[in-house]
């Protein structure tokens, strides 16, 4: 038995560029509809992930899907696709 996890499925997420930090980096926004557990009204909460651009490509304000990989940092996590 190996204790090695593989993801088969990586999480793609949709979400609007912030920032163009540094080289081949981005900040992006995600924002996800979640509902109270009480009292049942929907929200918006929103998380910011540092993507991996090669190419930088990518303008603030933008709309781009990421997915996750292999860590290219300590928060960077994601990859533009």
């Amino acid at each position: 038995m190996t204790n090695s996890i593989t993801k088969t499925h990586p999480k793609i997420l949709t979400g609007q560029v912030v920032s163009v930090s540094g080289a081949k980096t981005i900040a992006v926004k995600v924002d996800r509809l979640i509902k109270h557990p009480k009292y049942g009204k929907r929200f918006i909460r929103s998380k910011k992930y540092l993507a991996h651009d090669e190419t930088n490509r990518s303008k603030v304000g933008e709309l781009v899907r990421i997915q996750e990989t292999r860590p290219f940092s300590r928060r960077k996590t994601f990859k533009l696709i």
